[in-house]
């Protein structure tokens, strides 16, 4: 009889194990559809400090992008989807101003004629800027968007990478916003 008990027991926690495990996939597939806007991401070593950014990838689509899609003068999560995210696996500098290792959401203001924001936010898994909340910025810098090529689905690279620096570089319709990134000695 005990034996009988047993492989019972056994019999119903492998059945409850498959169960869960089909569960799990079946949400695994719901969560991976195919997005409009693909996610992406990018990983680059500065000195020894690895980098890794990731977002959605938006689409230009005839659409004005700069002072239309995102407006000018708000809160942008650089990104489609989720909120991009950024990890640094040590202390660095951006644009000269300190930031612990740590992952952070990354947001910017766009600006028309101006400096853009690039805000690094504690709170690092939300959606969108919807509940971004200022108060949780652990960094803001100013920097200098430049003019670039068409880019038709926004994109995050590195460029000038040293031992010493990088830089980071969000690129999307035709605007390239630049911020600095160094190890902290």
């Amino acid at each position: 009889m005990k034996l009988t008990h047993f492989l019972s027991a056994a019999t119903l926690s492998l059945a409850l194990v498959f169960l869960v495990t089909q569960f799990a996939v079946g949400q695994d597939r719901a969560t991976n559809e195919t997005r409009v806007s693909p996610n992406a991401s990018v990983s680059q070593t500065i000195g020894t400090t690895q980098v890794t950014i990731t977002y959605g990838r938006p689409s230009v689509n005839d659409r004005q992008v700069f002072g239309g899609l995102e407006p000018f003068g708000e809160v942008w999560r650089t990104g489609a989807n989720e909120a991009t995210t950024i990890t640094f696996s040590d202390d660095v500098m951006i644009e000269g101003e300190p930031l612990e290792a740590g992952t952070y959401g990354l947001f910017t203001i766009p600006s028309k004629d101006q400096q853009w924001t690039v805000i690094f936010n504690n709170v690092a898994q939300q959606w969108g800027a919807f509940d971004y909340d200022s108060g949780e910025d652990a960094l803001r810098v100013e920097v200098t968007p430049e003019e670039g090529s068409h880019m038709e689905q926004l994109m995050f690279y590195f460029e000038d990478v040293s031992e010493n620096s990088g830089t980071a570089i969000v690129h999307w319709s035709d605007v390239k916003v630049p911020f600095t990134i160094e190890p902290a000695s």
